[in-house]
């Protein structure tokens, strides 16, 4: 376009190719614009929060099968240290200087935020109350249990057999086997 024509029109007018003549100061974004936006902006966020809680469970479910797996190699070191033995392996006293398997239990209901650690030494034991770990132990075997966070009635437990499984069964009365 030349120049004279340009003047033909008001000060902040332009001619466009198919609508004739539009405001050229027309700026910014318009109400529903903004709305949509963060609309979109909320779904997005909800969406990746949702994502960071599943992640966080499933790192708290890491942190209990990591301390109950590592406390089966303790075990067998309290076994040996006490004259071929797992008795006692779930209480606080440390046995020819090896420590118990108590504060990877206790450690391991933490991750829960659970306070409660059920604990039975050479004795019978009931069936494992829902929402609490456990350590029993009698002189030829132990088992532990404990829940996981992604969801407080499935069970990580192990055992002096050798088990280190997931479980939606709490530990049975007198049992020292994962069931």
């Amino acid at each position: 376009m030349s120049k004279r024509f340009m003047h033909k029109f008001s000060p902040g007018f332009t001619r466009t190719p198919k609508f004739g003549v539009s405001l050229q100061s027309k700026r910014g974004f318009t109400l529903i614009e903004l709305l949509v936006v963060i609309a979109i902006i909320g779904i997005l966020s909800s969406v990746v929060l949702a994502s960071l809680n599943t992640a966080r469970n499933k790192g708290s479910d890491t942190a209990v099968k990591s301390n109950l797996d590592n406390m089966r190699a303790q075990a067998e070191l309290f076994y040996d240290a006490n004259t071929n033995s797992y008795a006692n392996v779930c209480g606080a006293a440390a046995v020819g200087g090896v420590n118990s398997i108590a504060s990877g239990v206790t450690a391991a209901a933490a991750v829960n935020g659970l306070a409660t650690v059920v604990v039975a030494n050479n004795a019978a034991h009931a069936v494992q109350a829902a929402s609490t770990a456990v350590c029993f132990d009698n002189s030829t075997g132990w088992v532990s249990s404990a829940p996981l966070k992604s969801s407080l009635t499935t069970y990580w437990c192990v055992s002096s057999s050798g088990q280190a499984t997931t479980t939606s069964n709490v530990v049975a009365a007198n049992a020292f086997v994962c069931s």
